[in-house]
């Protein structure tokens, strides 16, 4: 995959074990079930399932459940090319059940994903792409893989790269640590051309309770477009020229899990099949159009349950 229309997407591969039993909680829960997860693993995959080209650099085990999420990917055409088996390290295991409250139970064993070193990348291979994608909920929490990520957004800066950003806020990953968070989510939204957020990640990385405040914040960091999802209210995008919310389709909402990956996947897919994605946001009403594509992308995979399962085709959007 060397043309010029490929996204890489780096970030974490791991696997989501969901307890299948109806409100209960890890400690009494029994049954799970094994799945593909990993938000820009969701981006690559909406990407290609799209009709683009994607691929996914970041680090699982050497081990049956590495295997596994190799195979998923390939599957669906994901480019793995760049994904390392680590012989050290487990693949990263996440636990999750939902109480009748609506709250998780969460226990995150972080293994292989977080050891992906600067000479685990083919950088001149990735400088090669049209588009970066750094969604990673993972990266930012520590090194080593926290020093590769931040070093490869400022690379791609220096090359001119179309640098997309999705700060990824997870709760249960940044407890006391929300300063931390901040800091650097901001160090990536200063050179990001396209930023995706969603309100309450709008609200915590700019300390704003107005949505066009903390959106006027994000561009003086310095992020050409941001994007900010507010489920089925839409998305509300500013170039800094104009900003105005982009309706969603309504839907009857199964399961939103991988809606937000589903939306910058759709996003980038169309950016990558323009020659000049950076003028493309110039353009407010070809903006728009894009979003709400996107929007309906994401309003798809609501509609159905899992995450790169629930992702549709481009012939599926267009006939809903």
């Amino acid at each position: 995959m060397k043309n010029n229309s490929s996204v890489i997407c780096i970030g974490e591969l791991l696997i989501d074990f969901f307890c299948t039993d109806v409100d209960i909680d890890l400690v009494e829960g029994q049954n799970f079930e094994k799945q593909a997860g990993g938000a820009p693993a969701n981006v690559c995959a909406a990407i290609v399932k799209l009709g683009g080209s994607a691929l996914f650099s970041g680090k699982v085990g050497n081990d049956p459940f590495g295997h596994f999420l190799k195979n998923t990917l390939e599957a669906v055409n994901v480019d793995t090319s760049m994904l390392v088996l680590d012989d050290e390290h487990p693949t990263t295991l996440a636990f999750v059940s939902l109480k009748a409250n609506g709250e998780r139970d969460f226990i995150f064993n972080r293994g292989a994903d977080a050891f992906l070193m600067e000479n685990d990348l083919d950088k001149d291979r990735i400088m090669e792409s049209s588009i970066l994608h750094f969604g990673s909920a993972t990266a930012l929490l520590a090194d080593p893989f926290q020093s590769t990520y931040v070093n490869l957004i400022q690379a791609a800066r220096e090359e001119g790269k179309f640098i997309s950003f999705d700060p990824n806020y997870r709760i249960d990953l940044w407890k006391g640590r929300i300063d931390d968070f901040i800091k650097l989510s901001q160090k990536g939204i200063a050179i990001a051309d396209f930023v995706k957020v969603s309100d309450e990640e709008l609200m915590i990385i700019s300390g704003m309770n107005d949505r066009e405040d903390g959106i006027a914040m994000l561009h003086e960091l310095g992020a050409k477009v941001v994007a900010v999802t507010l489920g089925k209210e839409g998305t509300m995008v500013s170039n800094r020229q104009r900003i105005e919310i982009v309706p969603s389709v309504k839907v009857d909402s199964i399961d939103s899990t991988g809606a937000g990956d589903a939306f910058v996947g759709a996003t980038l897919y169309q950016l990558s099949i323009d020659e000049e994605p950076k003028r493309l946001l110039e353009n407010f009403e070809q903006l728009k159009n894009i979003i709400s594509f996107s929007n309906k992308v994401g309003a798809i995979v609501c509609t159905k349950v899992g995450a790169i399962s629930a992702l549709p085709t481009q012939e599926e959007v267009h006939q809903f």
